[in-house]
């Protein structure tokens, strides 16, 4: 079980997005920073297997160390390949993904989106709301949505 602070927790699918920049990241922000910032802005992150299997424990410590005690590293499940073992990390297998994630670029619907939030409001269980495109208008409005239904 992820332990986290949070019933929801927006993110996008990795943190380092050069579209980004300028309009969400500051332009004269250094580049191994750009965690510390993003997790001012965002509870957790999707890793795609490609970004986080060849990640070193030095990487990894980096990486835990730059980010809040409250904010959640999900992985893409990558065969024969275990995560680091930490509190804040989750492997997103097929059947945690479908229970626990939401992809906002594939279902915007905000109406479906606070059903799901209010399915997970009953439950306890965490909601992630991701975004593989980056498209922060919408993590915008998935965050607004959240705050308004008081989770």
């Amino acid at each position: 079980m992820v332990t986290t602070g949070h019933l929801v927790s927006i993110g996008s699918v990795g943190w380092e997005r050069p579209e980004w920049r300028g309009s969400f990241y500051p332009d004269d922000l250094p580049a191994d920073w750009l965690l510390s910032y993003y997790n001012t802005q965002f509870h957790a992150v999707f890793l795609p297997a490609d970004n986080w299997v060849g990640a070193s424990a030095t990487d990894w410590m980096r990486w835990l160390h730059d980010t809040r005690e409250d904010f959640v590293f999900v992985l893409e499940a990558a065969v024969g390949v275990e995560p680091l073992a930490s509190p804040r990390v989750v492997l997103a297998t097929p059947e945690w993904a479908a229970a626990h994630l939401w992809w906002i670029d594939e279902a915007p619907d905000l109406r479906a989106l606070a059903q799901r939030v209010a399915m997970h409001g009953a439950s306890g269980e965490p909601l992630f709301v991701f975004s593989r495109q980056g498209r922060l208008a919408l993590l915008e409005q998935a965050a607004e949505l959240v705050r308004v239904m008081g989770y």
